[in-house]
């Protein structure tokens, strides 16, 4: 089974394999900020430190939320983001989490050409 490290509250998990970060942070305690667990506040938001390649796809809420700036420096949304077959270490920033809170979800590009027709 694989383990989720929480950097900020120096604790580690062994969780089930393809565990949601926020519940399990939930129910051990983890400390993952969080506030909606639906992708829309952003309170979630951690960093991949080790093991991203464990962590399942980039879901489409993420993708909104974070936008690839912020996809491409390694930040996931524990309430959308699953851990498969290996270790994963994760930490949080408030000053990363209070700038992801305030920005406005992108539209996808599917959306923005439905919208224009």
């Amino acid at each position: 089974m694989p383990n989720i490290r929480f950097i900020n509250s120096n604790k580690q998990f062994e969780v089930p394999t393809d565990s949601n970060v926020l519940r399990m942070s939930l129910r051990y305690d983890g400390e993952l900020p969080n506030r909606c667990g639906g992708g829309i506040c952003g309170s979630c938001v951690f960093k991949t430190e080790e093991g991203a390649e464990y962590l399942d796809k980039v879901k489409i809420q993420e993708r909104r939320k974070l936008g690839e700036e912020w996809l491409e420096k390694g930040y996931r949304l524990g309430c959308q983001t699953f851990v498969t077959t290996g270790d994963v270490t994760i930490a949080w920033d408030e000053e990363v989490t209070e700038q992801v809170k305030k920005r406005k979800p992108d539209r996808l590009q599917k959306e923005e050409v439905s919208s224009n027709r």
